[in-house]
């Protein structure tokens, strides 16, 4: 009998389905990994902003990880929104638990630019769960914070990303391109080997979620058991699909298309 790929999001969540937990989800579904959830946070946000955030209490973080870890196999998960030094505290006690490969997306700002992290907990996001992570993934505002330098051209990036790994202490890192102009060029370092994953540069404000589903694409195709490199191609490419086949919806960014890549094969 073929094992059921499962994967795992810590994050927060999104009611109008675009972004975190709920486009983690959505994302894990389309690619056949079996999703699970522990929510951090409950976000009111839409495709115009955050107007809201409840911190889920940490006893209740606690149980959420303890009631799937005790009962669910965990073959890849992904971290997204942790708000303070509290959450992070309790889960990187749990996350060294657990034998799998851990997809950091330092998530501190929302599509919108509303903050989604407070500001001293940056400091230990950096310090203590990115040492822990197989590959984090940040964008150049993300990256810039971890190496605290400004990142303007390409080679920028190719230094920030080994620097996140050979001084920060990640395994891997992903530093995506996409506020930079010309191609959406990605540069992931894996500590020995350097590559570079490009695609057209799409022109659409519907971006919101993008970083979420990236990310949780490769922890859908690390879950199935994919080289980090191989998860990493074909995350590219499912992102890239919805972004280019995103919906315009909403008064602000619009989402991202999860079934994009089921559309453009005939399947739906």
């Amino acid at each position: 009998m073929t094992q059921t790929a499962c994967a795992l999001t810590i994050a927060g969540t999104d009611p109008s389905g675009g972004a975190g937990i709920h486009a983690d989800l959505k994302t894990f579904q389309e690619l056949k990994s079996y999703g699970m959830s522990v929510i951090t946070s409950v976000v009111a946000q839409n495709t115009t902003g955050v107007q809201g955030i409840h911190h889920i209490p940490l006893e209740m973080i606690e149980q959420q990880m303890d009631s799937v870890t005790s009962d669910m196999p965990v073959h890849a998960l992904k971290t997204g929104m942790i708000a303070n030094i509290d959450m992070m505290r309790v889960l990187a006690e749990k996350i060294t638990k657990i034998d799998a490969p851990y997809v950091m997306d330092p998530v501190m700002v929302a599509t919108s630019g509303d903050a989604l992290i407070e500001e001293q907990a940056r400091d230990f996001l950096r310090e203590n769960l990115l040492p822990l992570a197989t590959v984090v993934t940040p964008n150049i505002p993300e990256a810039e914070f971890l190496i605290e330098k400004k990142i303007e051209i390409m080679e920028d990036m190719e230094k920030a990303a080994k620097t996140i790994v050979h001084e920060l202490g990640a395994g891997a890192a992903l530093v995506k391109g996409g506020h930079l102009q010309g191609e959406a060029i990605d540069y992931l370092y894996d500590g020995d080997e350097l590559h570079t994953f490009s695609a057209k540069r799409i022109d659409t404000k519907n971006t919101h979620g993008t970083g979420c589903t990236y990310s949780a694409a490769i922890t859908a195709y690390l879950s199935q058991g994919l080289s980090l490199y191989d998860a990493v191609e074909k995350a590219k490419h499912f992102v890239t699909a919805a972004i280019q086949h995103s919906f315009s919806l909403g008064a602000g960014n619009g989402p991202t298309n999860h079934w994009a890549v089921r559309e453009e094969e005939g399947v739906r």
